[in-house]
């Protein structure tokens, strides 16, 4: 990994002054309201965080229920699962269906008024219902014994991650559902024998979200890569942590 990881890098850097776009992603939007700190040196330094482990069975989950939809996308029927969660609408078919699920290349965007800063997301898949209110959909694949809820408090990053979608994507003139779904697949590790085969539990788990808080926070994010100054940690900032305890020792 560690061939990859740059610690001081010089492409991608906010410049208030330049005329290129800079790509905020929703990604970093999340890190900003994390750690202020670590977002400006990311973002506006070129020193990120060390990059984790990519989640390969994670992308082969998510890769496998795409293919899977868009056989009903293309049919313009309703999936089963869709059928069995009393859910009224089908995967949209539109041409930007591929970009907008195109996080790194693309994705849904939306610029911000008066500044060089364009915010981008990579929805897993959007459904439609009859009257063509869009509902963000999201992909989650794990593995416990317990049933899958939203209710941990890690995973409010999941639920903000779609009220950005549903920001950006009503922010693109479209009708939004509040209600989004976590389409969400559970490794079953019960069986008597593995036999080169992983089952999955799979249920949809609705979110009602609220997106109020997104623009003010990515006005916030924006006068924090403006600012000349170093802005403060993060309350639970591991990263900041472990720099200030290895300081301790440096001096």
């Amino acid at each position: 990994m560690s061939q990859y990881y740059n610690p001081n890098r010089k492409k991608n850097l906010y410049d208030k002054s330049s005329k290129d776009i800079f790509r905020l992603s929703r990604g970093k939007i999340d890190n900003f309201l994390s750690c202020p700190r670590c977002f400006y040196l990311d973002r506006k330094l070129g020193v990120a965080q060390p990059p984790g482990y990519p989640f390969s069975l994670n992308t082969a989950v998510d890769k496998l229920l795409k293919k899977e939809f868009d056989i009903h996308r293309a049919d313009g029927t309703t999936h089963p699962l869709m059928k069995e969660y009393g859910i009224e609408a089908v995967p949209l078919d539109h041409e930007k269906i591929d970009e907008w699920r195109d996080s790194l290349r693309a994705g849904i965007t939306f610029k911000i008024a008066d500044e060089n800063i364009v915010i981008t997301g990579g929805v897993d898949d959007v459904w439609v219902k009859p009257d063509g209110e869009f509902i963000i959909v999201d992909y989650k694949a794990t593995s416990k014994e317990e049933e899958v809820t939203l209710d941990a408090e890690w995973q409010g990053g999941y639920k903000r991650q779609m009220e950005i979608y549903q920001w950006l994507f009503r922010k693109n003139g479209f009708k939004v559902s509040d209600t989004g779904y976590f389409v969400y697949c559970n490794g079953n590790t019960d069986k008597k024998a593995f036999d080169a085969r992983l089952e999955f539990d799979i249920k949809i788990l609705p979110y009602t979200g609220d997106s109020s808080w997104v623009e003010q926070t990515i006005l916030d994010s924006i006068e924090c890569l403006k600012s000349n100054q170093l802005p403060d940690s993060g309350q639970d900032c591991d990263f900041c942590k472990y720099r200030e305890a290895v300081r301790v020792f440096e001096k």
